[in-house]
């Protein structure tokens, strides 16, 4: 048999330290933006920033920058979605009216000639611009395509490399 020694019991593990680097601080650029109301502001013409300054420029030209609190908004890319929602909203209301007007009522002809176009064209054109600056707010909310401070990273062309 071998002799025991004995030995002095192991020191406990030592507790991790939690150490805080100033660097991860929240900056003020990086604060949560909030979603909703910056859309509501966008809805109404507005900064979604600020809620004062002026979002469009002209009808559906967004302005450069904000002229109450600098705001850029030069960098936005709403492209073609406040057409599309545009068209989803009333192509639903319009013929939903349609349907509706056909099952329970009884127009003439040229009633429904003279009032679907041009509710079609009047609803499109009043829902343009509050569409598109909803679109616009909700790209500052997230930091979307530049409204983070930091520029998106290019997508290289598929189509470059082969010859």
């Amino acid at each position: 048999m071998t002799p025991m020694t004995m030995t002095a019991p192991a020191s406990p593990p030592a507790r991790p330290t939690l150490a805080v680097d100033v660097t991860d601080t929240i900056r003020v650029d990086d604060a949560p933006r909030p979603w909703l109301l910056a859309m509501k502001r966008g809805i109404a013409g507005r900064c979604p920033r600020c809620g004062t300054g002026h979002l469009f420029s002209r009808f559906l030209k967004v302005a450069e920058s904000c002229d109450a609190c600098g705001e850029a908004f030069h960098h936005h890319r709403a492209d073609d979605l406040p057409a599309y929602l545009a068209i989803f909203i009333v192509g639903h209301v319009v013929v939903g009216g349609m349907v509706s007007a056909e099952t329970y009522g009884d127009w003439p002809l040229w009633w429904h000639v003279a009032l679907w176009p041009t509710l079609t064209v009047v609803l499109s054109l009043l829902l343009l611009q509050p569409l598109k600056g909803a679109v616009v707010a909700l790209q500052w909310a997230h930091r979307m395509h530049g409204f983070g401070g930091a520029e998106d990273e290019p997508v290289p062309d598929p189509a470059a490399g082969r010859r």
